[in-house]
């Protein structure tokens, strides 16, 4: 009997170490920057999208939940900390926006039926991404004003964005096949 309500708890167990490995992984596309023009970029947005198209949106939803909980209690684990702050005071400045975006769009990645179709597929992805960058303007424009947000807040970010895109549509398939 006591066998049987330990392997009950195998699931949970496993789902909380794919969430905790998915947050190491975010962590880390948050540090890496990659020389992109006009910016660097991190892999945070891919990463994101990869886990909800993998995981599926509730333990996708989840591992990110997390990853921004530990964020907010002072886990180094967010682009630019320690070196611009940490913790609440790091995440309601002027990321909070794009940060509370990764939730909406690990939702939709992992929610969305991917199919065979590479246009619908890569639409799919540019929707959720969209989110965080909607939300990240929103929030941003307290700090830059609604004239220069746009100009700050995404297209720097625009051409980077594609290509992420354009890599993760090209994976669903494979991904797809190993599901």
């Amino acid at each position: 009997m006591e066998l049987i309500k330990k392997n009950k708890d195998v699931p949970l167990l496993k789902n909380l170490l794919l969430a905790i490995s998915a947050t190491v992984i975010l962590t880390i596309s948050a540090k890496i920057k990659i020389p992109f023009y006009p910016v660097p970029m991190t892999m945070q947005t891919f990463v994101v999208l990869f886990l909800g198209i993998t995981m599926g949106w509730k333990l996708g939803l989840f591992s990110v939940s997390l990853y921004l909980a530990e964020g907010m209690v002072g886990l180094p684990v967010f682009a630019g900390t320690p070196e611009k702050g940490m913790g609440i005071i790091y995440f309601v400045g002027p990321t909070m926006g794009y940060l509370l975006g990764f939730l909406i769009a690990v939702f939709f990645a992992g929610f969305f039926k991917y199919g065979n179709n590479h246009i619908v597929n890569f639409f799919k992805l540019i929707f959720a991404v969209s989110i965080i960058y909607l939300l990240g303007m929103l929030w941003l424009v307290k700090f830059t004003g609604w004239e220069k947000v746009f100009m700050v807040g995404a297209q720097p970010f625009l051409l980077a964005e594609l290509f992420k895109i354009l890599i993760l549509t090209a994976l669903i398939p494979k991904i797809r096949k190993n599901k």
